[in-house]
């Protein structure tokens, strides 16, 4: 598949302007990892920062959504009415109460931990296989609501450890989620309702990942495994109709959505109750009246320049460089993560078609995934598809960024429910196609290991 993927993609990156022979050590090594929306900024205000080439209206309307994504939102009516009509039913009161300086949020750390920002998945899967969301509480469970209405509940994580060994005799404790939902306002939930912990991941360069045309996405794809590698990552289809399957989903821990605006007020409508003009209703279950009657913020409670401003904001925060690379480590490590094929998910390049902000036209990329859907084993499965996903499948999540995780958020929580501590549990989890890349790293000395974790430190 690699040699496929190879010639495709020079072909496509001949037609930006862009020469390429191929991927070497080199091109793993890259320390514009955004391409000219790439920030040289190393501190916790890493990942806030606007590529340098936006022009003056452009840097006006990125200021004006960083005020709305970091602003709390409070209950209507209120006077400051550009930010009322939070909930009734929410996860957190902001953006940025989630994506903290628009990074990663963390899963809770015990029963008493109400600090942690998470969003709870719901569904129950019928016979065929068809999703259904829970008939009291919806397709979410929020853990706050307005004044004077009782929040659906509370989620309560059970972390079990799990021992591993290493071929050479070295262990290494994993750990994975018991999710349990209590304090229930509105009744049980359903005997089939299945709950999944997602947290939220970062912001950075997602109106770079927008722009990469589906066509290059076509390229990674190999659905039915036609080569026989292990591989068979396919395009995202959300929105199928009857003409046929729609834009290539690409954001979203299960690629639900195609567009930037789309995720943005998905989470808008999901996390914090607020509606928008991608999503100008709330879902609310028939035992959910009370809330039915609390008077909104607006139709829809975020629209015009404010809602435009928000997603503008968000697709245009920048990439922050790589660091250390020319550290022998960071080197080694490179070729061991191309040996061991992670590259062949994490891809590491791609290149960007027309977009609105010439800073984010037909750009080369260095983000380490192909946002395409793969099956990552048992291990990892919520038990509920999403959207095109099955369970087990999930997108492949940039890495660029992936070091400064702790500078910015003062963690590195990993993976859709932050069951990973560290960049070595996370590749331990990866299981169904990445199993044979997870053996290799496995079969590492471990020296060759920490090299590996190294070069993933420089991302």
């Amino acid at each position: 598949m690699m040699r496929r993927i190879l010639g495709l993609m020079a072909a496509l990156y001949a037609l930006a302007g862009v020469a390429m022979a191929g991927l070497s050590t080199d091109d793993l090594l890259s320390a514009r990892s955004g391409g000219d929306a790439t920030t040289d900024v190393q501190t916790g205000d890493a990942f806030t920062q606007h590529p340098g080439a936006l022009d003056t209206p452009a840097l006006a309307q990125f200021a004006r959504g960083n005020r709305i994504f970091s602003t709390p939102w409070v209950e209507a009516p209120s006077s400051v009415s550009h930010f009322d009509g939070l909930g009734p039913f929410y996860t957190r009161h902001s953006c940025s109460g989630c994506h903290v300086h628009d990074g990663r949020a963390r899963p809770p750390e015990g029963a008493a931990d109400s600090s942690a920002a998470v969003v709870v998945k719901l569904a129950a899967v019928d016979a065929s296989g068809v999703r259904r969301p829970d008939p009291r509480y919806g397709s979410a469970l929020s853990e706050h609501a307005v004044q004077g209405l009782v929040a659906e509940g509370r989620l309560v994580v059970e972390w079990q450890e799990i021992d591993q060994v290493y071929p050479d005799g070295t262990h290494v404790t994993l750990r994975r989620p018991a999710l349990h939902a209590t304090s229930l306002g509105y009744g049980a939930l359903s005997k089939d309702t299945r709950l999944s912990l997602r947290i939220a991941p970062a912001v950075i360069g997602v109106g770079l990942l927008e722009a990469v045309p589906d066509s290059l996405l076509a390229v990674f794809a190999d659905s039915g495994d036609a080569d026989k590698d292990g591989i068979s990552g396919r395009i995202s289809r959300p929105a199928r109709g009857a003409a046929g399957a729609g834009p290539a989903g690409r954001f979203g821990w299960k690629a639900t959505q195609p567009t930037v605006a789309g995720q943005v007020g998905t989470a808008l409508n999901d996390d914090m109750g607020i509606t928008s003009p991608y999503r100008p209703t709330t879902e609310l279950t028939s035992v959910e009246g009370a809330a039915r009657k609390r008077p909104n913020g607006g139709n829809p409670e975020i629209q015009g320049a404010e809602w435009q401003a928000l997603v503008n904001y968000t697709r245009w925060v920048a990439v922050p460089a790589r660091r250390d690379l020319d550290d022998p480590a960071v080197r080694r490590g490179a070729a061991r993560f191309q040996d061991a094929g992670c590259a062949r998910c994490h891809a590491a390049a791609l290149t960007t078609g027309p977009a609105d902000q010439p800073v984010l036209a037909h750009q080369v990329l260095h983000p380490f995934t192909d946002l395409l859907l793969h099956d990552m084993g048992e291990d990892l499965s919520d038990g509920m598809p999403e959207g095109d996903a099955a369970p087990s499948e999930w997108r492949t999540p940039p890495l660029w960024g992936l070091g400064l995780v702790t500078t910015v958020n003062g963690h590195r929580f990993l993976l859709h429910d932050g069951r990973a501590r560290s960049l070595e549990e996370a590749i331990l989890w990866h299981g169904g196609e990445a199993e044979r890349s997870r053996e290799a790293f496995r079969a590492l000395p471990a020296e060759a290991r920490r090299d590996l974790l190294r070069f993933l430190d420089s991302l």
